[in-house]
């Protein structure tokens, strides 16, 4: 069973930094759409950012965190990330990692997700 382990959360302050990362086991890293999702209580969960671990495809990010969050990873540590910069309190939320098998990827929709991670808590106070 494929394993996906968030961790980096915490609370910042607005304008503050985080890094999320998110270390995928039984898995063959290269042949997966990564993301990320978050959700807020009472709110669906929404797509932040994608990619695929092999190449394929482009890198996909929510319009509410372009030019702030960047998506990347470490294939040989079958790890993902997400840099977090200049936080804003819209940005509370349980981020979420996310892996579907596929050859390439555009963006990661919700209901096509096949495997989550547990979550880690990012809360950012005004």
């Amino acid at each position: 069973q494929v394993q996906l382990v968030e961790s980096g959360g915490g609370s910042v302050e607005a304008g503050g930094s985080l890094r999320l990362s998110c270390e995928a086991s039984r898995i063959i890293y290269k042949d997966y759409c990564m993301g990320w999702f978050r959700q807020t209580p009472g709110e669906e969960r929404e797509g932040v950012a994608a990619m695929h671990s092999g190449g394929g495809g482009t890198t996909y990010y929510a319009d509410s965190v372009k030019g702030r969050f960047t998506i990347s990873q470490d294939n040989a540590k079958s790890t993902l990330y997400l840099e977090m910069n200049r936080l804003k309190p819209e940005d509370t939320a349980m981020y979420y990692c996310a892996a579907l098998r596929t050859p390439v990827c555009y963006r990661l929709w919700v209901d096509s997700v096949k495997y989550w991670g547990q979550g880690t808590q990012v809360t950012v106070s005004s």
